[in-house]
């Protein structure tokens, strides 16, 4: 299974629920404008928490193959595990500006 095709549901839901809670006025069945930043600010939100999980799933394997290292691994797991947050975090930042902007 590819890394697309696990995302594919979950943008398929977004989309469905903001057709018509964000759709354009005077329509129900269109995305509009807000509709694609909040669709884009929940992706945003998504990718990070498969990126971090599988951060956390590979440093996890490291220290058991690895013991010795498991200090290094960790401070690399952090250090990248924040720079995803602080990534996703500006996502859905930008996307609910434009949904509420």
């Amino acid at each position: 299974m590819s890394k697309f095709s696990k995302i594919v549901p979950f943008a398929a839901l977004a989309a469905f629920i903001a057709a018509p809670a964000f759709g354009a006025e005077g329509e129900t069945a269109a995305i509009g404008t807000k509709g694609l930043a909040a669709i884009g600010a929940s992706l945003g939100a998504i990718g990070a928490g498969l990126g971090i999980g599988r951060i956390g799933g590979s440093a996890v394997e490291a220290t058991a193959r690895q013991p010795e290292a498991a200090s290094t691994i960790q401070t690399q797991m952090i250090l990248t595990a924040a720079l995803i947050e602080g990534v996703a975090l500006f996502a859905v930042v930008v996307g609910l500006l434009a949904v509420l902007g």
